[in-house]
């Protein structure tokens, strides 16, 4: 049976809440063992020949406005506070962008001043123009963006990814979210609801909290090496004996992975996440030291280090985007924060080899509206809005999709975020309708019963 359709009947059962309870290295194996071939953590062989390896998700929580940032209305200025029609547009002033836009690279992207220096890598950029989502509302917006589903707990995307392509390294954890979002869904954004806690998300930090401050919970254990040996082999023994009595039921088997797992991390993760050991140029690329820029330059040189060392989906929160006003300062502090962290992240994914086959993703839970909202603010847009990928096997220098002259709805290659995630999935060579998890009576997945590969954005 292959792993892309397994038939396994989920169990809402004390094993489920003592493995969140206790949290991914809340415990110690009784040795460091390999992944096996039956581990539900092993290497997995992809439908087809992927374009992409791993994922790197930098997630702009909040709304970035793309009529700021990556898509160019010339319209808005032109027709300042002027009202467009009760049907196109329903309520406000348009309102044109504080940022000057300006073309970037040898196909001339047009990006705003709010990321000058990611313009410096409009080549590399696939900017998706003519995204939609369901609701315009951030908690489900923002679920939705990462589970496929806003009404009940869904597995998240790098969960599924995890499950439909195992991990690079026995001793780390194939699936981590740095500085996770605190609100809007919380853990349902890196959870693995129905599917095995193996493929949860290991959460280092939170949006809340500088990174240099986060730490991983459990990750140093107060007993002895031999007390940990005596406590584990004995838990070892009660879930093999609960296995073979439940016939071989994989949440037992996905307890047990992530008990071995969690010590191999301790020996493992904390020389990672240690970013002293790379040079003072490459902390300065990030723009590791300067206030406006250290948090996330951190979190982003974090993220590659993961990557680099065999994690498969890492996902990077960047809060605060909801500019309902204040818009100029506060955006222009939001892009400040990134700007520097993302192109020097470009620049050294690139120098290092892996750009090529690690599909990096920006984007928030939707956009913003054309027309203004208290004078200095737009309100949220989910009929259109821009995200964008870069490596992985997408084209570079090129704009897929497209809204309407405002700004306000997609009507060109429309891209919903069904389809975003079918299209993911298919760069990580996975088919988004196999990769299925036999629960509640039918054969669930990410992109639900919808989704279309826009085979137009590969390279």
């Amino acid at each position: 049976m292959s792993h892309t359709q397994l038939t396994f009947t989920s169990r809402r059962s004390f094993l489920r809440s003592v493995s969140y309870g206790f949290g991914a290295v809340a415990f110690t194996a009784l040795s460091q063992r390999s992944v096996t071939a039956e581990s539900p953590l092993a290497p997995k062989q992809p439908h087809f020949e992927p374009r992409a390896k791993r994922i790197l998700m930098l997630c702009m929580e909040g709304g970035p406005s793309h009529v700021d940032s990556f898509d160019y209305k010339p319209e808005l200025a032109r027709l300042e506070g002027k009202a467009i029609g009760k049907g196109k547009i329903p309520k406000g002033l348009l309102m044109p962008s504080p940022w000057e836009f300006r073309q970037g690279g040898e196909s001339g992207l047009w990006i705003s001043d709010l990321y000058p220096e990611v313009r410096e890598h409009a080549d590399k950029l696939c900017l998706i123009n003519s995204m939609q989502t369901d609701i315009p509302a951030h908690p489900p917006a923002f679920v939705q963006m990462h589970t496929g589903i806003s009404t009940s707990p869904r597995p998240s995307m790098g969960a599924w990814v995890l499950y439909g392509l195992g991990t690079e390294n026995a001793n780390l954890p194939g699936f981590v979210t740095i500085s996770a979002p605190a609100g809007v869904g919380g853990s349902t954004n890196y959870g693995s609801a129905f599917l095995p806690a193996s493929y949860q998300g290991t959460k280092i930090g939170t949006n809340r909290l500088p990174i240099s401050r986060a730490q991983v919970a459990n990750l140093k254990s107060p007993r002895t090496q031999s007390a940990q040996e005596e406590q584990l082999a004995f838990i070892r023994s009660l879930n093999a004996s609960a296995e073979e009595r439940d016939r071989h039921d994989p949440f037992i088997a996905g307890l047990t992975e992530a008990h071995e797992l969690a010590y191999r991390m301790q020996g493992e993760l904390p020389p990672v996440i240690d970013l002293t050991q790379e040079t003072s140029a490459t902390q300065e690329l990030y723009g590791i030291g300067p206030e406006a820029t250290d948090d996330f330059g951190r979190q982003c040189l974090m993220a590659r280090r993961l990557l680099e060392s065999g994690v498969r989906f890492v996902e990077v929160c960047h809060g605060g985007w909801d500019q309902h006003r204040n818009l100029k300062e506060d955006h222009g502090k939001h892009a400040g924060a990134t700007d520097k962290p993302i192109a020097g992240l470009l620049t050294d994914l690139a120098a290092r080899g892996l750009l090529k086959d690690t599909l990096v993703l920006w984007g928030g839970e939707f956009g913003r509206t054309p027309y203004g909202q208290g004078g200095d603010g737009r309100d949220h847009n989910h009929t259109g809005y821009t995200t964008w990928m870069a490596g992985g096997g997408v084209k570079g220098g090129f704009q897929y999709g497209a809204t309407d002259e405002f700004g306000y709805e997609a009507v060109v290659d429309k891209v919903h975020i069904h389809d975003w995630h079918a299209t993911i999935l298919h760069l990580l060579g996975l088919d988004h309708e196999r990769l299925t998890f036999r629960h509640a009576g039918r054969d669930m997945r990410l992109t639900d019963v919808k989704g279309r590969v826009h085979e137009g954005m590969f390279g």
